[in-house]
């Protein structure tokens, strides 16, 4: 018995590398992560020598959508945006994330709101906006680092 549970045991941590692997390959790190309410995957991640940057977008089982190429030139394709105002007695901190891309007629919004996450999609054409929310739990990483690396351009 306790053969078949060790075995069960470990086709399960394989199961779940793969998985991972598909959203970040070994010489990536996540930025920002995170499952929507609709249990799709979403993934922000950077070589970890900031070769480069990609967005991710899919099922467990497959990426429906990546962007852009891994090169070096794919960090001209996102911007970056927040607002940060401290609490006090008059009014609550708020501390708003922004990334923003462009690809085919749409621009993709990537929003980290504590303990809000997720997608703004636009058309650009229409203007009619996409919400997809993502679920709170399951966030991990964040967007702030992109204030002072200087890795992004910061827009308004």
């Amino acid at each position: 018995m306790k053969k078949h549970v060790f075995t069960i045991i470990i086709l399960l941590s394989f199961s779940i590398s793969s998985y991972a692997q598909k959203y970040l390959l070994p010489n990536e790190e996540v930025i920002l992560s995170f499952t929507t309410k609709n249990n799709k995957r979403v993934v922000l991640a950077k070589d970890k020598a900031n070769a480069y940057i990609i967005y991710r977008f899919g099922t467990a089982q497959k990426i429906e959508f990546e962007y852009p190429e891994k090169t070096k030139e794919s960090w001209s394709k996102f911007t970056y945006s927040f607002y940060f105002r401290g609490g006090g007695a008059k009014n609550e901190g708020m501390d708003l994330n922004y990334i923003h891309f462009n690809n085919k007629g749409y621009k993709y919004t990537v929003y980290d709101k504590t303990p809000e996450t997720g997608i703004t999609i636009t058309n650009l054409k229409t203007n009619k906006e996409t919400e997809i929310e993502g679920k709170p739990k399951t966030r991990k990483g964040n967007l702030l680092d992109f204030r002072s690396n200087g890795l992004l351009k910061i827009t308004e």
